[in-house]
């Protein structure tokens, strides 16, 4: 059964109640009157295109069994990659289902880990830590999903090596695992079946899990689409989020960073942008080397940047799109090597018309390079990076693709 409803859904020290997942917590959020009004910072130099050359586009890989991605990362100290795919394929349901692994180089399938052809179905999370793959397995038994996680550890020993077993498992909803390959420790945001949001910290290969902290559903409900990254140098989630649902003139973003070992928790209002404010937080990348996080949102075209430690923060225009919302960016990625943060703009406002862009930025909010000649797949396509390799891989042409792209 495919079933798709993943909710990608201050200076305040407050202190979220420690607990273990599925013991006793108690709500210890914020409220908005906790919150640090923003202190705009700034861009720094000139903004515009620098006119980078050398980026490539054109290497499609398609999945082994002609089913749609469902999640795709890619070892950021390695070679390899992981994939989901799944498609319908009776009148009764029947799903044909796979996990496959693939090769950054020639962007070709490398493997299929498992294929099953019941009413089940995978979704890749991510590879985290030292090539740790993390994969959903959603196994229906009279029309029930049961689901249980499974971990590649490596991804390269191209098969199943364990499984990740989060305590209360049957009231757990896994809804982002932070882009993490430089420590053995992930950032894990998740809710419960009724809907209450919660952040903790996993050694997903050893399946060990720490202290859980409890957040506010007014601002970290699924109707606000929080988004989650790691700063790995502090040992803390990051979180930005629109706390009225992404309103119309509405409220700013808010910003919030959660301390993974003692709860401790910071909250300041992200830039306000006229005539529309933001609207919804569509991505969220972390430079944890220099405590820079980019977000793009929705209702202006625009990207954001902010210094977490100062608290700071300014916004610049994705090119070409003079503030237009269909030209909104989605997906960030960060590379921490080159100090970029990497947007993907699924209907580009520059280039071929109904083309999509990547549009690479420093963290000055300068354009280092748009890449151009790209076409993905849905309007939030998923975006994966190697920065040692200046590799990159985005949802599309087609459902059951990912491009391959260098810059």
């Amino acid at each position: 059964m495919i079933t798709r409803a993943l909710v990608f859904t201050c200076a305040t020290a407050a202190m979220l109640s420690l607990a273990v997942l599925g013991s006793s917590r108690s709500s210890a959020g914020p409220t908005s009157g906790n919150i640090r009004p923003l202190r705009i910072l700034q861009p720094m130099g000139p903004h515009g295109q620098l006119g980078r050359a050398g980026f490539e586009v054109g290497k499609v890989l398609h999945t082994a069994d002609g089913g749609q991605v469902f999640g795709f990362d890619v070892d950021q100290n390695g070679n390899d990659g992981l994939l989901a795919s799944a498609q319908t394929i009776s009148p009764q349901g029947q799903v044909l289902a796979s996990v496959e692994t693939f090769d950054q180089t020639t962007a070709k399938i490398a493997k299929v880990v498992v294929t099953t052809r019941t009413m089940d179905d995978f979704v890749t999370y991510g590879i985290v830590g030292d090539d740790v793959g993390l994969v959903l397995h959603e196994h229906v038994v009279n029309n029930r999903n049961i689901r249980t996680f499974r971990i590649l550890a490596p991804v390269t020993s191209n098969m199943f090596t364990g499984k990740w077993t989060p305590p209360n498992g049957s009231n757990f909803l896994l809804q982002r695992v932070a882009s993490n390959q430089s420590t053995a420790k992930s950032a894990i945001f998740a809710t419960d079946l009724s809907g209450n949001p919660f952040v903790f910290s996993s050694m997903i290969a050893s399946n060990t899990f720490g202290p859980v902290f409890d957040l506010d559903p007014g601002h970290f409900g699924g109707a606000d689409q929080p988004q989650m990254a790691q700063d790995i140098a502090h040992n803390r989630a990051v979180f930005a989020t629109s706390p009225d649902a992404g309103a119309v003139g509405g409220q700013e973003p808010l910003i919030a960073t959660v301390n993974l070992s003692n709860g401790n928790m910071r909250e300041f209002n992200g830039v306000i942008i006229p005539p529309f404010h933001s609207g919804f937080v569509n991505g969220l990348a972390v430079d944890s080397s220099t405590g820079i996080a980019c977000t793009t949102t929705e209702l202006d075209a625009d990207v954001e940047f902010y210094d977490l430690a100062r608290e700071t923060g300014f916004f610049v225009q994705l090119p070409g799109a003079n503030g237009g919302q269909s030209f909104s960016g989605e997906a960030v990625a960060s590379d921490p090597i080159h100090h970029l943060f990497l947007v993907a703009q699924p209907n580009g406002s520059i280039g071929p018309p109904g083309d999509s862009v990547v549009d690479i930025f420093d963290e000055n909010g300068n354009v280092v390079e748009s890449i151009t000649g790209i076409k993905a797949f849905g309007i939030t396509p998923g975006l994966a990076i190697n920065p040692a390799k200046r590799v990159g891989f985005i949802d599309g042409p087609t459902a059951d693709a990912i491009t391959r792209f260098t810059y």
